[in-house]
């Protein structure tokens, strides 16, 4: 059994699929970033909206749910944009080939 993560893969599985590790690692990056984003954007949003309150006043839980909103599109975005570089990993390290190399017909 491999260690991936904190999950265990089977020896076969990893040994059919040697760049496993490298999409593990490129995945958990993308979560880490993705959370980074979320906590980074919710903070900056909430931080504008406390600067722009002192001109408008509004409730204060719109502050907190606007930035929450904000800080999750933004995450949404970007763990989407790095997975999909991780799919493109994916299937670069299974065919050797980049996926703007493949055709349409070749699909599978």
């Amino acid at each position: 059994m491999v260690n991936l993560g904190l999950s265990r893969v089977d020896d076969a599985v990893a040994a059919k699929h040697p760049g496993l590790g490298e999409y593990a690692a490129c995945q958990s990056n993308a979560f880490v970033k993705g959370i980074f984003t979320f906590v980074t954007g919710t903070g900056l949003t909430f931080g504008l909206q406390m600067f722009i309150q002192r001109k408008f006043k509004y409730p204060f839980q719109w502050n907190v749910l606007v930035a929450v909103v904000a800080g999750s599109a933004a995450s949404y975005w970007v763990t989407r944009v790095e997975t999909q570089k991780c799919s493109n990993l994916w299937l670069f390290l299974e065919t050797g080939k980049l996926p703007t190399d493949m055709g349409t017909d070749q699909r599978t």
